[in-house]
């Protein structure tokens, strides 16, 4: 059974004071979750801004060790929290004003990065080759990819999502994927709509079909995220569908009872 997976995308929040509070509380609850849920406790993972990177990992790993592994598909402890990016340059080094490589955010101790979201395919013009260079470049750091795809509202409409999402595989996944994918569908984004239940377990049966064709029977062992608007209340009937490993979280996961709530839903699913 592929273990659940809560990952929090705080986007562009956070500065120093904030950022260290919501870090304290996150890994303090992530204990006690460990403490009452045992091997049943959901992996969590903090995504913060670039600037937040050192500040937050200096909190997680405080008494409980670095989260980082050698593997590309980082496994943590329950109780430790993992830390992510938000993005990744797909060189290593070089002449990129203003970008950063997977190799700079391993040295800072992330663990994961999100790669594809929608808000950087739309709004920085990122295509699914991009994506797919990205990903391996993250691999090769030792970090784990989470590559995100979804449907806009036209698509969906049209009855193209299925289509659209299986496209994004084939494209956006390198061989040799050792990551995370998160469906997020986007009109579900930051809108405060949220995708049925039937939708969801609808659109995860050709994901994970994509899967197996880009990956052949690997495919079965990539993680399958739901992202769009989640919180505490859909949380439980999302995790509770046997198709979906865990959650990307967005503007709760600003929120620590929020935050943690979706995680405690998560190791009882």
């Amino acid at each position: 059974m592929r273990r659940r997976l809560v990952v929090g995308n705080w986007k562009m929040h956070g500065l120093c004071a904030q950022s260290a509070a919501l870090a304290r509380g996150v890994r303090d609850g992530a204990r006690a979750l460990a403490h009452a849920q045992g091997m049943r406790a959901a992996e969590i993972v903090l995504c913060p801004p670039f600037t937040q990177l050192t500040n937050v990992h200096r909190l997680l790993v405080d008494a409980s060790g670095d989260a980082r592994s050698p593997s590309n598909e980082t496994t943590l402890a329950p109780g430790q929290v993992g830390l992510g990016a938000q993005d990744c340059h797909v060189g290593s080094f070089g002449a990129y004003t203003g970008d950063v490589s997977a190799a700079m955010l391993a040295d800072v101790g992330a663990t994961h990065v999100i790669l594809g979201h929608s808000e950087r395919r739309l709004g920085h013009g990122e295509i699914d080759s991009l994506v797919r260079d990205k990903a391996a470049s993250a691999m090769e750091a030792g970090l784990t990819p989470i590559i995100c795809l979804g449907e806009t509202q036209k698509e969906r409409e049209a009855g193209q999502a299925t289509a659209r999402v299986s496209s994004q595989i084939m494209r956006s996944v390198p061989d040799g994927f050792a990551g995370v994918i998160a469906y997020e569908p986007i009109w579900a984004i930051g809108t405060g709509a949220a995708a049925t239940l039937d939708d969801i377990a609808a659109i995860a049966a050709p994901i994970r079909t994509a899967l197996r064709e880009r990956l052949g029977p690997a495919g079965d062992d990539v993680r399958l995220l739901y992202g769009g608007s989640v919180t505490p209340k859909e949380a439980p009937g999302i995790l509770g569908l046997g198709a979906v490993d865990g959650v990307l979280v967005g503007g709760a996961s600003l929120q620590i009872e929020k935050f943690l709530a979706i995680a405690e839903a998560a190791g009882q699913a």
